[in-house]
C-alpha cells in the first residue's frame, strides 16, 4: 500500500512537472538560500496539498544537507488527525546550479524529479514558501507549528501574488504533542 501512494505522488509530480502554467510567468525564486541555515524542521503551515497529503495533520519537512550536496528529505505527517497513523515520504532534493540554491528539483522515484522553487524566504530563516511553475502545488512553512494571525494573512497574499488561487489553500493542523511518540523532536 505505501508504494502505490509512493507512486501515485510521484506520478503527480511528473504530471504536474509537464503542466504548463498557462499565460503565467515561471516563478521568480528567491536570490540566495544558504542552504546549512535552510536545513532541519519546516512545520507545514498551509498548503496545496497532493493527494497523498491531503488530510495531513502536523505536517514537518526536515531537510538534511549531504556531504555530496543533495538535501535529504524526510516528510512526515499523521493522517487524517492529530493521532491518525504517522504517513512518511522519504526523498532526495537535487540543487539546481546557479540557481543561488532556490531551485531543486526534488526525487522520490528515479528518474522523476518534481520542481521545488524557494519563492519566499523571511530573512530569519523563520518562513518560507516553497512554490511551482504549474501553480498546483505550494507549502507555506514555518519553523515553529503556528504563526500569528498577521503573519499568516500576509503569507497567504504572497502566494496569491504568485499566481495561486488561494482558495484552494488548506490550513494544516499542527497539534503539538502527537500520542504516536513522533513529537516536535522527531528526525526520522
Amino acid at each position: 500500500m505505501k508504494i502505490k501512494h509512493l507512486i501515485a505522488f510521484a506520478s503527480l509530480g511528473l504530471a504536474s512537472a509537464t503542466a504548463s502554467a498557462g499565460s503565467l510567468p515561471p516563478i521568480k525564486p528567491v536570490d540566495h538560500v544558504d542552504l546549512p541555515r535552510f536545513m532541519g524542521n519546516w512545520y507545514v503551515i498551509a498548503t496545496i496539498p497532493t493527494r497523498y497529503e491531503r488530510n495531513a495533520w502536523n505536517a514537518v519537512e526536515t531537510y538534511t544537507l549531504k556531504p555530496d550536496g543533495t538535501v535529504y528529505t524526510a516528510f512526515r505527517f499523521n493522517n487524517e488527525s492529530q493521532n491518525g497513523p504517522l504517513k512518511r515520504i522519504h526523498s532526495t532534493g537535487f540543487v539546481q546550479p546557479n540557481s543561488g540554491n532556490a531551485v531543486w528539483g526534488v526525487q522520490v522515484f528515479w528518474p522523476l524529479k518534481a520542481q521545488y522553487i524557494v519563492a519566499y524566504l523571511s530573512p530569519d530563516y523563520t518562513e518560507t514558501i516553497v512554490a511551482r511553475d504549474a501553480r498546483d502545488y505550494t507549502w507555506v512553512m514555518a519553523r515553529t507549528p503556528t504563526v500569528s494571525p498577521s503573519d499568516y494573512s500576509a503569507l497567504l497574499a504572497r502566494v496569491k501574488s504568485l499566481g495561486y488561487d488561494v482558495s484552494e489553500i488548506r490550513k494544516v493542523p499542527q497539534v503539538w504533542p502527537v500520542a504516536s511518540g513522533c513529537g516536535i523532536a522527531c528526525n526520522h
